[in-house]
């Protein structure tokens, strides 16, 4: 850990921020940093990023990997003590994607009988519904519920657990969900409890776990991680896809749709649908 808790804010313009998440992403000691990129300012071009390192290795690295863009303004300081996951969870709204309303426990009077209400509790796992990729795939998979259910999901890189756990809400038999940080696995499933939703969550590394293979082939995947990962895993996707499932993929920005896209393109998807929600982007492929 590091000796006091620190922030490290930079600003800048839009295609500078990007390419430093990028740096960001590819570097390996900064794979598990916590970090926000979003736009400021609009009219004056400013994009922030927000990133909270838990070591001196990866406070470290992640100045370093900031100092090769010289547009952007880097900022470090000392956070005082205090209960931050809290006092995150407090300035939290709760989200509304299409018929899903995403809330913490400390917004449960919020909750409308109308919704598709989904507590979620983030604890020591990423995904609370109010990031950019997450609200993407709730939006997404609103709109193909419109037209159709599907029985056989998979969300891979669950995280909190909140897209399997819609899955199962709306009339999904198999929601499953996997990950390979086992606190999340943990926290996904204490979730799908609070929820009331027959979604099942197992600590795995990709697609070929047999516990994975076993309920295939999806109607549905969710994947929202990493570009990288996505690309390597089209082809897995595919295989664990029927014929005319579909694939919502996120944890991409925008200025690496093009390079996901050709990957699942090339295994035979079509593109859908795209979103963008700040600098990230959501694709719905479907497996021709």
């Amino acid at each position: 850990m590091t000796a006091d808790p620190v922030q490290t804010v930079a600003r800048g313009p839009r295609a500078e921020a990007e390419a430093a998440a990028l740096a960001i992403d590819a570097e390996p000691a900064t794979e598990a940093l916590t970090y926000s990129i979003l736009e400021e300012d609009e009219d004056r071009d400013v994009w922030r990023i927000d990133a909270f390192p838990i070591s001196e290795e990866e406070q470290a690295a992640l100045v370093a990997a900031l100092a090769r863009f010289p547009a952007l303004r880097v900022a470090t300081e000392k956070l005082a003590d205090a209960d931050w996951l809290a006092m995150a969870l407090s300035g939290l709204p709760p989200v509304q994607a299409g018929r899903f309303f995403v809330y913490g426990a400390h917004d449960t009077g919020l909750a409308p009988p109308s919704a598709v209400n989904l507590r979620i509790e983030a604890g020591a796992a990423f995904g609370t519904g109010h990031h950019g990729t997450t609200v993407g795939c709730l939006l997404a998979f609103d709109r193909l519920l419109k037209r159709r259910r599907f029985s056989r999901v998979l969300d891979v890189g669950c995280g909190t657990g909140v897209l399997a756990i819609a899955a199962a809400r709306t009339g999904s038999g198999v929601a499953l969900g996997t990950d390979i940080d086992g606190p999340s696995v943990r926290i996904a499933n204490e979730n799908a409890r609070l929820n009331h939703a027959r979604a099942r969550f197992v600590n795995a590394s990709g697609l070929n776990d047999a516990r994975v293979r076993q309920p295939a082939p999806y109607d549905l995947v969710f994947a929202n991680i990493l570009a990288p990962p996505l690309v390597a895993l089209s082809q897995d996707i595919r295989r664990a896809l029927t014929p005319g499932g579909v694939a919502i993929l996120s944890g991409l920005l925008r200025t690496q749709e093009r390079r996901v896209l050709a990957a699942y393109v090339s295994r035979g998807f079509r593109l859908e649908r795209r979103l963008h929600r700040d600098a990230w982007a959501t694709l719905v492929l479907r497996r021709r």
